[in-house]
C-alpha cells in the first residue's frame, strides 16, 4: 500500500507542478505561423487595459497583469468570446507577470505588448527626440523584454505607438523609430532564447499611412537581416463604423490595395469604430472574409474594459473584482461565431515568398515625410545595455495554473449571472478560437441584476488569487494519498 501511496503522491506533485504552453508563434513572410503546427495565425484579439493609460501610475505596484484573480476572471471570458490575443500598453517590468501570463497562456491566448509607457523618461518625446532616445530609455524598454521574453505566449513587442501623428513628427520621427526597433532586435538577439517580433503601430492618418509602412519596413542596404526593419505593422483604424458601412464606403478596398505585396504581417492594432452605438461589429466578417485574409493578419478590437471616457468596453469592471459584460460583448461574439476558424488557418504560399524593398527615397511619396535613412547611432551607454544585458532583470516564468473556477460574480448583458464561469486549459500546440458559445444568453436571470457604476461596488468579495488553490481533481488524488497512507 505504501508504494501505492508513493505513486500517488509523485502523481499529485508531478500535476501540480507542470505547466503546459502554447507554441510558439512566429513571422513567415507576411503571415504569422505556428511553430507546431505550421499553420497561419489570425489575430483576433482585444486590447486590454483595465484602468486606461490614466490608470496606470508610478510606484503603484499594479498593472493589468500583476493580480491573477482579475486575469482568471477576464481570461475566462476572453476564452468564451474567441480572443486569441490581447494587446496591453502600459506595464510595470519590475512585478511579477507570472500568473497572469500563465493563465492567458493556459487558454491559449498569445500577448503584444507596448514597451513604451506616458510615464516621463518612458517614451519617445516626438518633440524633443535626440534627448528622449538615451541609455534609461533603452533601459526601461528592454526591462520591458526581460520580463516578458520567456513566456511562449509572448506574441511580440510594439516598439512605438502612434508617434507619427502630429504636424511635423512625419519628418523627424521615422529614423528614430527603425533606431528603437534595430535596439530592441538587437537585445533580444543577445539575451533571449528566441526570436521575438518587434513592430509598429501606426494611427490612421492616410496621407502618411503609405509611406510610414514603407519607410519602416524597407531594409537598408537591401539586407534582409537588416535589424532596423518592423517585423510586423499594425494599424489603428476605426473608418468602419454602422451598419451601412461596406468593404468600399470603408476604406478597407484601399487598405487592402497599400499592403497588398507586404513582406510582413498587417493587421488591425485597434478597431471598432462606436458611433453609432450599439456597434454592430459587422466589419468583422470583412476583416476575416475572403477579400481581406490575403493581405490581413486578423485586428485587435479596442478595447476588453470600459471606460468612463468613452463608450468602447466590452466588459464593466467593478472595483471589488466583479464584473458585467456589455452589449457590444454579446454582438462581438455573434460575428466571431460566424468565422470558419479552419479557413483562417490555411496558410498563404505566395506570402513566404515576397522580399522586402531595399531602402530609398522613391518608396516615399509624401513630401515632407523623412526620406534619410540615416539611422541614428545607439545612444551613450546604450550598447553597454545590449551587449551585457540591463542589471538586476525581473526574468518572467510560467508556473502552475491550478485553479480554473473563477470566484468573482460576473453578470451577463441580460443581467443574469453566469454560471459556472471557468477557464478551459488547451493542449499545447492551441491557440483560442470561437466556439459557438453564447455567454449572455445561457445566463441565469433569477439572480440579482447588476447596477451601479465601474467605481461602485457589486454584492461580491474576493480576496487573494484563487490561482494558487488545487482545483478538483488535485483534491481529489491528495484525499485518496491520505486514504491510501492511513491503510
Amino acid at each position: 500500500m505504501a508504494s501505492l501511496f508513493n505513486i500517488l503522491f509523485a502523481l499529485l506533485a508531478w500535476t501540480a507542478s507542470s505547466v503546459l504552453a502554447v507554441r510558439n508563434v512566429k513571422v513567415q513572410g507576411s503571415d504569422y505561423v505556428n511553430n507546431a503546427t505550421s499553420d497561419r495565425f489570425q489575430i483576433l484579439g482585444v486590447a486590454y487595459q483595465p484602468g486606461g493609460s490614466a490608470g496606470f501610475t508610478a510606484g503603484s505596484g499594479v498593472d493589468p497583469l500583476s493580480n491573477g484573480t482579475n486575469c482568471l476572471r477576464d481570461a475566462a471570458l476572453m476564452q468564451r468570446l474567441g480572443i486569441n490575443t490581447i494587446r496591453i500598453y502600459n506595464l510595470d517590468p519590475s512585478l511579477n507577470h507570472d500568473m497572469c501570463a500563465s493563465i492567458f497562456n493556459a487558454v491559449g491566448i498569445y500577448m503584444l505588448l507596448d514597451v513604451n509607457s506616458p510615464l516621463p523618461n518612458e517614451s519617445l518625446n516626438p518633440g524633443d527626440l535626440t534627448s528622449s532616445y538615451n541609455a534609461a530609455y533603452l533601459n526601461r524598454i528592454f526591462a520591458v523584454v526581460e520580463a516578458f521574453k520567456n513566456y511562449p505566449n509572448t506574441l511580440g513587442f510594439f516598439g512605438g505607438n502612434e508617434v507619427i501623428q502630429n504636424p511635423g513628427s512625419q519628418s523627424t520621427s521615422p529614423p528614430y523609430l527603425r533606431a528603437v526597433t534595430r535596439d530592441l532586435k538587437n537585445y533580444i538577439a543577445k539575451h533571449s532564447q528566441r526570436n521575438i517580433p518587434v513592430g509598429y503601430s501606426a494611427a490612421d492618418v492616410r496621407d502618411y499611412l503609405a509611406d510610414t509602412f514603407a519607410y519602416l519596413s524597407c531594409d537598408i542596404n537591401g539586407s534582409s537581416s537588416d535589424p532596423s526593419r518592423i517585423d510586423f505593422f499594425g494599424l489603428n483604424s476605426y473608418s468602419w463604423c454602422g451598419n451601412d458601412a461596406t468593404f468600399q464606403s470603408s476604406g478597407y478596398d484601399i487598405l487592402v490595395q497599400m499592403f497588398g505585396n507586404t513582406t510582413i504581417p498587417v493587421f488591425f492594432s485597434e478597431y471598432g469604430c462606436n458611433k453609432p452605438q450599439p456597434r454592430a461589429f459587422n466589419e468583422v466578417q470583412a476583416l476575416y472574409g475572403p477579400n481581406m485574409t490575403g493581405v490581413m493578419s486578423g485586428g485587435i478590437v479596442y478595447e476588453y474594459v470600459q471606460e468612463a471616457s468613452n463608450n468602447f468596453g466590452l466588459v464593466d469592471l467593478y472595483d471589488n473584482g466583479t464584473a458585467a459584460l456589455r452589449g457590444d460583448y454579446d454582438v462581438l461574439q455573434k460575428q466571431y461565431n460566424k468565422l470558419d476558424t479552419k479557413a483562417l488557418q490555411s496558410g498563404n504560399a505566395s506570402a513566404t515568398a515576397l522580399k522586402s524593398p531595399p531602402c530609398s527615397g522613391n518608396l516615399i511619396t509624401e513630401s515632407d515625410f523623412s526620406k534619410s535613412f540615416m539611422i541614428p547611432s545607439v545612444p551613450t551607454g546604450g550598447q553597454t545595455l545590449i551587449d551585457n544585458g540591463i542589471e538586476n532583470p525581473n526574468n518572467g516564468k510560467l508556473v502552475p495554473v491550478t485553479q480554473t473556477v473563477v470566484s468573482a460574480t460576473v453578470y451577463a448583458s441580460n443581467g443574469g449571472t453566469i454560471k459556472d464561469l471557468a477557464i478551459q486549459p488547451l493542449a499545447e500546440d492551441q491557440s483560442n478560437t470561437p466556439n459557438g458559445q453564447d455567454t449572455s444568453g445561457s445566463a441565469s436571470t433569477s439572480s440579482t441584476s447588476a447596477s451601479g457604476t465601474s467605481t461602485g461596488s457589486k454584492p461580491n468579495s474576493t480576496s487573494g488569487c484563487g490561482c494558487a488553490n488545487p482545483n478538483f481533481f488535485l483534491a481529489t488524488l491528495a484525499f485518496m494519498a491520505f486514504v491510501f497512507q492511513r491503510a
